[in-house]
């Protein structure tokens, strides 16, 4: 059996797909059957439009990539009036990635977000800068990452997924200020901080200098981090970073996390959600385990 939950969330399967990394889900639907998995978590979702940064934007490392995307997308309100009635049908837990610059545009847009019946829960990225506080990330901090927390569940009725970034001292701390504050769920990691450089050029290669690190070159920080987390908090954890394969996935859940999110691995393979799936039945199945409980947590 394949089937977890995420507090009020029921999956079919621990697999579900990253926020940015899957469009909006009808993008993917040429390639595979959504409804096959877990869920899929949508684009970023900011109060208003976003333009994004300047390109370039994308960078490829070794065994990884760099991004400085800068949370590009149509808004809320776009979302709901025009995207959502799209995607609306789908026979999978569809979730928001919600992100913003203030507490209030976090509260507007999860507000929002609560009104439409197929959408069951909210994955909040407070890995944003804090305009009012110097551009501080509001998940570096765990007095502020609380704050954001408490006050979009102040608005939000359905399952609240907090997105933790891997860029602090103590990952736990903040873990445990989220969950305080109302969290059902945290998901981890989100990309950690990097730079690229063009010797050739004598420049970045991103326009912003710096950008977000995914893909395999983290899955050993992450795994570390699910693990250390999901042993100091009661609510599930949501393990990603670096995963392309079931084994990658059953690292994560061995590790503590109940779900697997599958990010950069989609750029390279548009099918490699389905193969997860199927390569962790398959590995139940050949180790004659019935439950994926009985390994979520082993280690």
């Amino acid at each position: 059996m394949l089937e977890v939950n995420i507090h009020k969330l029921k999956l079919k399967n621990p697999v579900m797909t990253a926020s940015g990394t899957f469009g909006y889900g009808e993008e993917f639907a040429d390639f595979i059957d959504i409804n096959r998995l877990g869920g899929i978590i949508v684009k970023g979702t900011t109060g208003s439009h976003r333009e994004g940064n300047p390109y370039p934007r994308m960078a490829e490392t070794p065994s990884g990539m760099l991004n400085a995307v800068g949370l590009q997308n149509v808004g809320v309100d776009a979302f709901c009036n025009n995207i959502y009635p799209r995607i609306r049908h789908f026979d999978t837990n569809i979730i928001v990635n919600v992100s913003g610059s203030t507490i209030d545009e976090y509260c507007e847009t999860a507000s929002k977000i609560n009104a439409l019946d197929n959408i069951p829960a909210i994955e909040l990225n407070i890995s944003c800068p804090n305009v009012k506080k110097g551009g501080m990330g509001f998940g570096t901090n765990a007095d502020m990452a609380a704050q954001v927390v408490s006050e979009v569940r102040k608005v939000y009725s359905k399952t609240l997924i907090v997105k933790l970034t891997p860029n602090v001292t103590n990952i736990v701390e903040i873990a445990q200020a989220v969950e305080g504050a109302g969290a059902d769920s945290v998901s981890l990691i989100n990309t950690m901080l990097g730079m690229a450089v063009d010797v050739e050029r004598r420049k970045p290669v991103l326009s912003t200098i710096t950008g977000g690190l995914s893909g395999a070159a983290v899955k050993p920080v992450a795994v570390r981090m699910v693990w250390q987390v999901s042993k100091a908090v009661k609510i599930p954890v949501i393990g990603l970073g670096g995963i392309s394969s079931a084994y990658d996935a059953l690292e994560f859940l061995m590790a503590g996390a109940t779900a697997v999110e599958i990010g950069t691995a989609n750029f390279i393979d548009p099918t490699v959600t389905i193969k997860v799936i199927e390569g962790i039945q398959e590995y139940l199945d050949r180790h004659n385990i019935a439950d994926i409980h009985d390994i979520i947590g082993i280690i």
